[in-house]
């Protein structure tokens, strides 16, 4: 059985949005694609604005106004944009292109380059996650990740066993945008930082670690 599609994913404040709209009437639909971009002083250098989610789940999009975005994929998204411009006579056979411009994971723990790892393409399995971090260290558990992702506004914490087959075809399988991976160390890892007197560094971290994650779930 395959993983679930990773296109299917929820939409979730906090995240930006490029929307583009093409039609046949490049005039009209010019007034739909106000928000892609912005030229900094005059300069070369163009920054995606896109759209950002707000608290409420929702975007202020041109003419058509606050739209809710939140909890729905992509897919839904594009539908009801076209299906809106269409319906109000707004363009005629428009084409609506969707993606996430802040798609990225955090990779934590006993990996061998632990921090931020962005997404261009949008997809991303844990495993490719874990490789673009540098491999999990000699001491880090490959059976007993732990994966945080938040949908609906609620955080889910998930075991992940890289050695179980069955993964392939878990819905845990491709990360999220925003997904937290952390690597947990083996009784080797934390005997050894025992025997070094450092047992309380390492729980004093964790807790930081704990925190922080809170923090950006809840945030």
């Amino acid at each position: 059985m395959a993983s679930p599609a990773p296109e299917l994913q929820r939409i979730n404040p906090g995240d930006l949005l490029s929307i583009q709209v093409s039609s046949p009437n490049p005039e009209a639909t010019a007034l739909f694609n106000n928000n892609s971009n912005t030229t900094i002083n005059g300069t070369n250098t163009t920054v995606a604005t896109g759209y950002l989610v707000d608290a409420d789940g929702n975007i202020q999009f041109p003419i058509l106004g606050k739209m809710r975005v939140a909890g729905y994929t992509k897919k839904d998204i594009t539908e009801t944009l076209r299906t809106q411009l269409v319906d109000k006579k707004l363009l005629l056979d428009p084409v609506v292109s969707i993606r996430f411009l802040n798609f990225r994971v955090t990779v934590l723990g006993e990996v061998a380059h632990p921090g931020v790892v962005p997404v261009p393409n949008e997809k991303i399995s844990v495993l490719e996650a874990i490789g673009m971090a540098g491999d999990l260290t000699i001491y880090g558990r490959r059976d007993n990740l732990l994966l945080i992702r938040e949908e609906g506004g609620e955080k889910i914490l998930k075991r992940i066993d890289l050695n179980d087959r069955s993964l392939l075809s878990s819905p845990y399988f491709y990360l999220h945008n925003g997904d937290v991976v952390y690597a947990e160390p083996t009784k080797a890892r934390v005997g050894q930082a025992s025997n070094g007197r450092q047992i309380l560094p390492i729980i004093l971290s964790g807790l930081s670690f704990v925190t922080i994650i809170v923090d950006r779930v809840t945030r």
